[in-house]
């Protein structure tokens, strides 16, 4: 207890107040020895999250379909606070491909064609907070990403409805994204494709974003009985 009272700056009677409603809905357990640990609700609830949110399952399918059709790589990134973080990558079947962006990797939101689709669906002034949040970053480590880019990028993808990536962060990886909302219409995510730079001719980026509103559709429709459950 006596990290609790420092870490939280609370008296140590309101500590073990807070504790024992925790105990008795099942969240705490507290061990002979006097310890405190997760207890079985963490369990129920995170499994509760995970059926929730796990934007990866649903979409794994469709990003097989992506990556068939287009003979390119797909990926799904999904929103962690002012970030996007890649879940998966499918590769498709042409030979040259980008290797931009791994599974595990963590952008800035704007930085990317996922993570600037996510941006493109928040509203006006949380995506103003994410830019104020992530503005150090990008400019330690995200050179051309600076406020007037990411202001003009920014309104061009609200106004396709998706976004391109040209090559910005790395040269000749060119990407499309568009964003995935659940029920409640709030950004979850992103569905992408990336290529080669003569693989993203203005011709055919119309075609590479009607297969991915289409994919996103889908997703998004599988989503649904999740959340009400």
């Amino acid at each position: 207890m006596p990290v609790l009272t420092r870490e939280t700056g609370l008296s140590r009677p309101t500590v073990r107040r807070i504790l024992l409603a925790l105990i008795r809905s099942g969240y705490v357990e507290q061990s002979a020895e006097g310890g405190y640990f997760p207890g079985p609700e963490c369990v129920i609830a995170g499994a509760s999250a995970a059926r929730r949110h796990n934007l990866l399952d649903v979409s794994m399918d469709s990003l097989i379909r992506l990556a068939d059709l287009s003979g390119d790589s797909s990926f799904v990134s999904f929103r962690r606070g002012s970030h996007s973080v890649c879940l998966h990558r499918e590769e498709g079947s042409f030979p040259i491909r980008t290797h931009v962006l791994q599974p595990g990797a963590r952008h800035p939101l704007g930085v990317g064609a996922g993570a600037m689709a996510i941006l493109s669906a928040l509203p006006e002034d949380e995506a103003m907070e994410v830019l104020d949040l992530t503005r150090e970053e990008r400019t330690a480590h995200f050179p051309g990403f600076d406020d007037d880019f990411m202001m003009k990028e920014l309104a061009i993808a609200r106004e396709r409805g998706w976004s391109l990536n040209p090559g910005m962060y790395v040269a000749n990886s060119w990407a499309i994204g568009v964003p995935v909302r659940g029920p409640s219409g709030a950004a979850l995510g992103a569905l992408s494709i990336a290529a080669i730079d003569s693989r993203m001719t203005p011709d055919r980026q119309p075609e590479l974003t009607e297969m991915l509103k289409t994919e996103v559709a889908r997703v998004e429709a599988r989503l649904k009985p999740q959340h009400s459950t």
